[in-house]
């Protein structure tokens, strides 16, 4: 997946192709689904009212029954009254929902390529170097302008680790949201207007990928070496 790459100045420099695992694209439906996960995950469902069994208060009937003119009513913990039960009230029971991590990552580049044919998905070169907030707002501005859309265009930036200085300029722009690019999801990307990955990010990835690869070829010569000295003894 080609993307292009900016300076912190918010002039265009080229392109750069992303991690291969960004290349295993789903349907429209799993990113739909995954996007329901997340945003339910986002309502913490704690909200608890007491019912006509739970409230406090003697449970004697309030008048006798007959001779007052009056409807009957028991106890004044029944939901009619002010103060009494409520019936069918939320009882503060969360339902998870669930996504394998398989469905997570494929909902992510999904959500990335979709951003990417928008041309909205842009990496950024030295994000480490912004380290004041004119200089955050200036690229903002000249993205803005270069992409001509609205001045109140939302940013998500997907930071290195190390990158901290980056974090700090721009948490104060209102339109600007920030997190570690390791904890960027399908919801993060569909909902805002433009995607800014830190290229230190994709070579923290890159890294990663190596030594995972070198790790698994080790395990393979092992398993191998195994099987031939079973095979020996047999």
């Amino acid at each position: 997946m080609k993307v292009n790459t900016y300076s912190i100045k918010g002039e265009k420099k080229g392109e750069v192709n992303l991690p291969k695992k960004y290349d295993n694209k789903g349907s429209d439906l799993l990113l739909a689904q995954a996007v329901r996960v997340y945003e339910d995950r986002l309502h913490p469902g704690l909200s608890r009212v007491k019912s006509r069994g739970e409230v406090a208060g003697s449970r004697k009937k309030i008048y006798r029954q007959k001779g007052t003119g009056g409807a009957r009513h028991g106890a004044k913990s029944a939901p009619i009254f002010v103060g009494g039960g409520i019936v069918h009230g939320p009882m503060g029971l969360k339902r998870v929902l669930t996504l394998p991590k398989k469905m997570k990552e494929i909902a992510l580049n999904t959500a990335l390529a979709i951003k990417a044919d928008e041309n909205k998905l842009l990496v950024v070169k030295d994000l480490g170097k912004l380290s004041k907030t004119k200089d955050a707002f200036g690229f903002i501005k000249q993205t803005i302008k270069e992409m001509k859309v609205a001045n109140s265009a939302t940013f998500v930036f997907a930071l290195a680790k190390k990158n901290e200085s980056a974090a700090k300029a721009l948490r104060n722009i209102k339109q600007v949201k920030t997190l570690p690019f390791s904890n960027l999801n399908a919801l993060n990307v569909v909902n805002t207007q433009f995607l800014v990955i830190d290229e230190d990010a994709l070579e923290v990835v890159k890294e990663t990928k190596k030594v995972k690869s070198k790790s698994e070829a080790k395990i393979k010569t092992k398993k191998e070496d195994k099987q031939i000295k079973t095979k020996k003894v047999k």
